[in-house]
């Protein structure tokens, strides 16, 4: 878990604020029974996590991606080619949104707009450096030209929900047990 106390609230007010804007079809499947904690989330999003990423092309026709997704201080972080269709899209439209799935045991969707954290012959995201670190320690300091075959992005989120009917399937079991 990477999150600050300070993320970890800024989640949990982004879920708590989330849920009661959704319709009433979305509320009868994902309640407070069925939900995790900002806490709960942070602990089951670890590592890389397959997020189906949608986009919209120039004619606003939707498009749909598999990106490696990385939960990092409470928002989405993922990377592709600079030249791949996703990044053109996101260059002229920054809205995406992405989910996250395991089966019927997890579904975390979210909406919001990216940030691009190392732009090619901009300025990178103040914590580019700490992001790069991790990145370059989960997939190999080897394996792209950091600088030139991938850019990554940050998705906030202005909308964010999980459907979790059964925590106890996601949670590791409590040390000592």
């Amino acid at each position: 878990m990477r999150e600050t106390p300070d993320d970890l609230k800024e989640l949990q007010a982004l879920l708590d604020a989330s849920l009661p804007r959704s319709t009433s079809h979305l509320r009868s499947i994902i309640n407070t029974e069925r939900t995790l904690t900002a806490e709960q989330l942070t602990q089951v999003l670890t590592g890389m996590c397959t997020l189906a990423l949608s986009t919209v092309t120039a004619k606003g026709e939707p498009r749909i991606s598999g990106v490696d997704g990385h939960f990092l201080h409470g928002k989405w972080h993922f990377g592709t080619a600079p030249g791949a269709a996703k990044a053109r899209h996101l260059a002229a439209r920054p809205a995406a949104s992405a989910a996250h799935l395991r089966g019927d045991d997890l579904g975390v969707f979210t909406h919001g707009k990216v940030e691009i954290l190392n732009p090619q012959g901009g300025a990178p995201a103040a914590d580019w450096p700490d992001l790069l670190a991790y990145f370059k320690g989960f997939y190999g300091d080897d394996s792209f030209d950091w600088d030139n075959d991938v850019v990554y992005y940050r998705l906030h989120p202005n909308w964010m929900t999980v459907y979790a009917p059964d925590i106890a399937k996601l949670l590791p079991p409590p040390h000592g047990s």
